[in-house]
C-alpha cells in the first residue's frame, strides 16, 4: 500500500511548551492543558477554588507527564481571563517562574449564532487555542491585559473609595429628603452644618411635630451621613497628601502635580487621571484613547460605512471623568484651541449634537494631557494657575 499523507490536525501538535488555560470560579478551577507528545487531545483537571498550592502541584504533574512522553522538560504557559479574582493568581504564577497571561474575555472571537453551546470544557479549549495563536504571533487574535503593579493598583483605591462614599452619601441624602417630603416638608438640606438644629425645628405640612418613630429613623440616617462625611474628609486628606508628596519611583507625584498647574483641574480630577490611566506607558495617541474607551468604532461593509460611536471598551472611570471634565474645560478654558474647536464643531451642526462633540473633545483633551504629562507639551491656549509668590 502507498503511504497516505497524515491528515492535518486542528491544533498544532509540535509544541515547545505546555499550554494551560484556567477557568476560574469560586468553587473550583478548571485546568485545560495541551501537552507535547499527546497529539491534539487536551486534558482537563479540577482544582478547588483558591488552592494555589494544589494548582502548582497539578502543573508539576503535567510537567512530569510531558517529560515521560518526550524525554524533555517543557516550560508552562498559562492563560486566564480577567475577572473577579483580580491579578493575584497571575502574580503568584509569575513568582514561581511560570509565564502567565491575562486576557480580556470580550476580545476573544466567539460564534455569532443565537444559541451556541457554552461549557467549561469548550471555554477551556477556546482559551488554549487563543493562547496558541497569540504565541504564534497572529495579529488581533485577542487583547492581553497588562497587569498593574501592586503599588499602581493600590494607588487607585483612594479615588475609587471616594467615589463609593459619594454614592452612599447621595443615597442617605435622598432617603432623608424622601421621608420628609412624605410629611409635606421641603427645603431641608441634610448636608448643611446646622442640619441637627434645623431638623429639630421641622413641622409637618399640616402643622404637627414629626412622628417619634420617623424622627428616630431620620436621626439614625443623619448619624450615618455624618460618619460618611468624616470618612470622605479622611479619604480626601489622604489623596491630597499623596499629591503633595515628594517625587518617588517613576516621578508619579511630580507628574500628577503637573496636572494641578492647569486651571480647571482640581485634586480629584488630577488623582483620577493619573491613577486610572496616565501612569501607564502608551506608544501613541490611539492607545491612549483606546484605553479610555474613547476610540471610534467604524462599521464598514461594502457600500455601507458609518460610525457606531466610541468603543466603551476601556477604563470606565477614566472615560466618565474625562467626559465630565470636558464640560468643565469649556468654562475654565474658554480661549483654548480645544474649546474653539468644540464651538466651531457645534456651530457647524447648527447647535446640535453637543453630546457627541463633547465626547470627541474628551478624547482630544485626554491625548493633550497625556502629551503634557509625558513630554511637557502645553495645551495650546490653555491658561495655567498663578504660581504662589
Amino acid at each position: 500500500m502507498t503511504n497516505r499523507p497524515a491528515e492535518p490536525t486542528a491544533v498544532r501538535t509540535d509544541l515547545g511548551a505546555i499550554f494551560v488555560s484556567l477557568e476560574l470560579s469560586r468553587s473550583s478551577w478548571v485546568v485545560t492543558a495541551l501537552l507535547p507528545g499527546g497529539g491534539e487531545k487536551m486534558s482537563r483537571h479540577a482544582v478547588p477554588g483558591g488552592d494555589i498550592a494544589g494548582l502548582l502541584d497539578r502543573f508539576s504533574q503535567l510537567r512530569d507527564k510531558a517529560q515521560a512522553r518526550t524525554g524533555r522538560s517543557f516550560p508552562i504557559i498559562v492563560i486566564e481571563e480577567a475577572g473577579l479574582d483580580g491579578f493575584w493568581i497571575h502574580r503568584a504564577l509569575q513568582k514561581q517562574g511560570i509565564e502567565s497571561h491575562v486576557v480580556d474575555p470580550a476580545s476573544i472571537a466567539t460564534s455569532r449564532r443565537r444559541r451556541r453551546a457554552k461549557t467549561d470544557r469548550l471555554d477551556g479549549e477556546t482559551l488554549v487555542r487563543t493562547l496558541l495563536a497569540f504565541k504564534r504571533g497572529e495579529p488581533r487574535v485577542c487583547a492581553m491585559v497588562r497587569a498593574p503593579s501592586p503599588e499602581d493598583e493600590d494607588r487607585r483605591r483612594i479615588t475609587r473609595e471616594r467615589k463609593a462614599l459619594i454614592a452612599e452619601r447621595v443615597e442617605h441624602v435622598n432617603r432623608i429628603k424622601g421621608l420628609l417630603l412624605a410629611q409635606g416638608i421641603r427645603g431641608y438640606e441634610p448636608l448643611h452644618r446646622n442640619r441637627r438644629a434645623r431638623f429639630e425645628e421641622l413641622r409637618t405640612g399640616d402643622g404637627r411635630d414629626l412622628p417619634p418613630h420617623l424622627k428616630a429613623q431620620i436621626l439614625r440616617e443623619i448619624d450615618r451621613l455624618e460618619l460618611l462625611l468624616n470618612q470622605i474628609k479622611a479619604v480626601e486628606a489622604e489623596r491630597d497628601r499623596a499629591l503633595a508628596a515628594e517625587p518617588q519611583d517613576r516621578e508619579a507625584p511630580a507628574a500628577a502635580k503637573m496636572l494641578l498647574d492647569i486651571r480647571g483641574i482640581g485634586p480629584e480630577v488630577a488623582a483620577v487621571l493619573w491613577s486610572e490611566g496616565l501612569f501607564r506607558h502608551f506608544d501613541n495617541r490611539r492607545q491612549v484613547a483606546a484605553y479610555a474607551g474613547l476610540a471610534p468604532t467604524p462599521w464598514q461593509s461594502g457600500a455601507v460605512s458609518r460610525e457606531q460611536g466610541v468603543s466603551k471598551a476601556g477604563n470606565p472611570r477614566l472615560r466618565s471623568t474625562m467626559i465630565q471634565f470636558a464640560w468643565l474645560w469649556l468654562g475654565h478654558q474658554p480661549d483654548s484651541a480645544l474649546t474653539r474647536w468644540f464651538r466651531a464643531r457645534v456651530e457647524q451642526n447648527g447647535g446640535r449634537q453637543r453630546k457627541t462633540a463633547i465626547v470627541a473633545l474628551a478624547r482630544k483633551l485626554l491625548v493633550a494631557l497625556w502629551k503634557y504629562v509625558t513630554s511637557g507639551v502645553v495645551i495650546e491656549g490653555a491658561r495655567m494657575k498663578p504660581t504662589a509668590a
